[in-house]
């Protein structure tokens, strides 16, 4: 028997994963974009006049967000000028093919689009990093330079902030993850809808409260432009984990989801916990929670040929500073250090870098 949809009493074509509801094309379109809308509204994420950057990958999430934003912003005049930013982090077969998606993203939507790549920024692409460190742990690696060189993209760009593709069930699994490793500074910020110290450009996740197989659902019936095949190398990655957890529960109980982030919301941190103070790294500039950030300290291990220790004690830490504070200084580079690099100097991570070599 054929199942209505319940707004307008047409025939239904889908049930939505969140709430189970019988809906028709048309009502599914309608109801999808008008909730991501007064999530935009409820929570203030923009201003009139503001220029923002969309993380664009090529895939389903930041194709829709592209959609959407530009969809919402012609709709309901939010005044925006919207920018496409893509990082290349140089993994053949992979991302170069998903980047051909996103310039043709950029025709379809009339948003101009800015392409940085690992090589330009830190003299390293994710397939020489593999090479060097091997399948493990590789996608820390990715994650770390890929959320600072969208910043220093964003800020190359002068945008005023960045959204992101992040959906529901991707802040779900961070949850997940967050509480699995004990890592309650992360737990914090990881459900906040937007994100940004002062001093920093701010990160808005529009997609929070939409389930990932409603963007599936919304990107297959609009027939949009999105490249599927995953990476290469994130088989390996402990968010998989999470991920297979978080789609058993929510076979069980759709709203699991939702519940989860809620939860995250809710956690209360006893007082006497201490948490990490939140700086400025004092050699480019990133945000970070010691003297360098990660990004830096990672660097600088690929560098010297020690991955491994590229997260090291606090110690080691001291020693790379206090040295890349005297190279800098001779080098006359204090004024560029500053995290909000221009074209000419993408690869001061890398240069400051290149004569601490054999400290230890």
């Amino acid at each position: 028997m054929p199942i209505n949809c319940v707004e307008c009493g047409k025939r239904a074509i889908l049930k939505r994963p969140k709430n189970r509801k019988a809906l028709c094309k048309d009502c599914f379109y309608s109801v999808f974009e008008y909730e991501i809308h007064e999530t935009i509204m409820n929570n203030k994420l923009f201003k009139p006049g503001e220029t923002i950057a969309i993380g664009a990958s090529g895939g389903k999430d930041s194709t829709v967000l592209a959609h959407i934003m530009k969809t919402l912003n012609d709709r309901y005049d939010y005044g925006l000028n919207l920018v496409l930013l893509s990082i290349d982090e140089g993994i053949s077969g992979y991302r170069d093919d998903s980047l051909e998606t996103v310039k043709r993203n950029q025709i379809q939507y009339s948003l101009p689009l800015t392409i940085l790549s690992y090589q330009e920024l830190y003299g390293w692409t994710m397939d020489a990093i593999v090479k060097e460190i091997g399948m493990k742990n590789n996608c820390t690696f990715c994650g770390v330079f890929r959320r600072q060189a969208l910043d220093r993209g964003a800020a190359m760009l002068k945008c005023d902030k960045i959204v992101t593709g992040h959906n529901a069930d991707d802040i779900a699994e961070t949850v997940i993850m967050n509480i699995l490793r004990g890592d309650i500074a992360r737990l914090g910020r990881c459900t906040s809808i937007s994100t940004g110290s002062e001093g920093m450009i701010s990160r808005c996740k529009p997609f929070k409260y939409t389930y990932e197989k409603e963007i599936v659902m919304y990107a297959h019936f609009k027939k949009l432009d999105y490249f599927t095949t995953e990476c290469i190398y994130s088989p390996n990655a402990y968010r998989g984990h999470a991920r297979t957890f978080l789609k058993d529960l929510e076979k069980i109980r759709p709203r699991a989801i939702l519940d989860i982030i809620t939860s995250g919301e809710d956690m209360a941190i006893k007082e006497e916990v201490r948490m990490p103070i939140q700086s400025t790294c004092q050699n480019c500039g990133y945000i970070a929670s010691s003297e360098l950030c990660k990004a830096c300290i990672m660097l600088d291990g690929l560098n010297r040929g020690r991955p491994e220790l590229s997260i090291g004690k606090n110690n080691k830490r001291k020693k790379i500073l206090k040295m890349t504070a005297g190279k800098a200084k001779e080098a006359g580079m204090n004024g560029k250090i500053n995290g909000k690099l221009n074209g000419n100097d993408n690869t001061i991570q890398n240069n400051v870098f290149q004569d601490v070599g054999n400290m230890f």
